[in-house]
């Protein structure tokens, strides 16, 4: 059995970018930087897909800077371009919450 499970906690990059649909359907695109150590200094730039998130969620707490815990699978998508064929590997998100660590529950083992 294969598993595709991803759990990113970092920033937004900017504020999220929020597309609604004809059908009513909406999608937020985020960018998630994520920062380590290990093995060398850096900052990860993370696309993030978000369908139909709930208003009250992207109102209360998406804007530049803020905290973001992201649990969703990984996908590569591709489409034809003007230079041919084109892809881009991004994270579609299952669960978003914007929440720093220190107000996180704490989790009974």
């Amino acid at each position: 059995m294969d598993l595709n499970l991803i759990v990113l906690c970092g920033r937004l990059a900017v504020d999220p970018e929020i597309r609604e649909f004809d059908s009513g359907s909406r999608v937020a695109r985020l960018l998630v930087t994520v920062r380590s150590d290990v093995p060398r200094k850096r900052v990860d730039v993370v696309p993030v897909t978000w369908w139909d998130p709930g208003p009250e969620v992207l109102e209360e707490a998406s804007v530049k800077g803020r905290r973001v815990w992201v649990c969703g699978s990984v996908q590569r998508r591709f489409w034809e371009g003007e230079g041919g064929r084109r892809s881009r590997v991004e994270v579609v998100a299952e669960q978003v919450h914007f929440k720093d660590a220190d107000a996180l529950e704490p989790v009974a083992v």
